[in-house]
């Protein structure tokens, strides 16, 4: 393996994944560190589980993620969801986990815990979410796949969508990827609430734990090689039943002047180094304006067309970074157009 960028050999591996388990589960603990990345590591259970309720809390080395300081490092994980595992396979399963202090409080880095007290508190309005989560594969030099070595590429227009050499570049780890979510349950459409959250948070584990065994770095960053080109959202499709209904379409845009008036509060919140990202150029809106429109790539929020012509459905926040927290995004939302409620 020396001088290898391939980090695992599958074939080797098959041998042992194939082995008696005699009974004994693996559930892999995961949750979110200080700065925004997913850690994990593996309980063994002497059955399956089929609900969270049956996970005993377990405990991490806080100081050595940044959630806690070395003289008082345990921080706790109390299990909130739980994933079949595509790649141990069988009885084996993910388990997200919150993070919580000694002293019976949310770790300062939970932001779960707060969002999900808003979704509960605002159920009756059937919030459902879906978003779209960009990022960018790298090698190990920290270059984008497919990036001319010392250069740049062409315009945007033909890689969107793209089919063929020199357009798509990696699509075996998209591929894996998709394959590993659905195998695991995620949702990839709409989610219902705090869902969401977690849904995506696991999307992401498992884009990290399959771009592992092709040697490939994945970043969440919104403009990881500044220049003049698109950078990387987490754009946020947001509906509630009033939105839904018949004359939702008064809904959406009543909802339009709250998000207008937490403009501020709002980019806080959706993704460091946004700034790179939202300069009101290259599809996206600029981040010291807050501005709207039907079919509108260029705005803050885009109304799509179809739902104009409902007069009711959906909106697409086009702010928050790929590396923002969906748990902060769909908190947000909810606290602004449910703050008059």
């Amino acid at each position: 393996m020396s001088g290898s960028t391939v980090v695992s050999n599958t074939e080797n591996l098959m041998k042992y994944m194939s082995l008696d388990q005699k009974g004994k589960v693996q559930a892999e603990y995961i949750w979110i560190d200080a700065v925004g990345g997913c850690r994990s590591k593996t309980k063994t259970l002497s059955k399956p589980v089929k609900s969270v309720d049956e996970l005993p809390e377990w405990n991490f080395d806080g100081s050595s993620t940044g959630q806690a300081p070395g003289d008082n490092s345990d921080v706790y994980l109390r299990p909130v969801a739980i994933f079949p595992d595509p790649f141990r396979l069988g009885d084996n399963i993910l388990v997200l986990c919150e993070t919580w202090d000694s002293d019976g409080t949310p770790n300062k880095f939970n932001y779960r815990h707060e969002a999900a007290r808003l979704m509960e508190t605002h159920a009756k309005e059937e919030f459902w979410f879906g978003l779209e989560q960009e990022y960018t594969l790298l090698g190990e030099d920290g270059w984008p796949y497919g990036w001319p070595k010392g250069g740049f590429p062409g315009a945007q227009g033909p890689y969107y969508c793209g089919v063929g050499t020199g357009k798509v570049y990696c699509r075996d780890i998209v591929e894996a990827h998709f394959r590993a979510c659905l195998y695991a349950g995620i949702k990839v459409g709409p989610c219902e609430g705090i869902e969401m959250g977690d849904h995506l948070w696991m999307s992401r584990f498992l884009l990290h734990r399959v771009a592992e065994e092709f040697g490939v770095k994945i970043s969440f960053e919104p403009k990881p090689i500044k220049g003049e080109w698109n950078g990387a959202g987490l754009h946020t499709n947001v509906s509630s039943a009033s939105m839904r209904a018949d004359g939702g379409m008064k809904v959406i845009e009543a909802a339009m002047k709250k998000l207008e008036a937490r403009h501020v509060e709002h980019i806080a919140v959706y993704g460091e180094g946004n700034e790179e990202r939202l300069t009101g150029r290259h599809e996206t809106g600029s981040i010291d304006k807050f501005s709207y429109g039907v079919a509108d790539r260029g705005g803050s929020i885009r109304i799509p067309r179809q739902v104009a012509k409902d007069g009711k459905g959906y909106f697409e926040d086009r702010r928050p970074a790929s590396n923002a927290c969906p748990y902060q995004i769909t908190g947000i939302i909810v606290e602004t157009l449910c703050g008059g409620l």
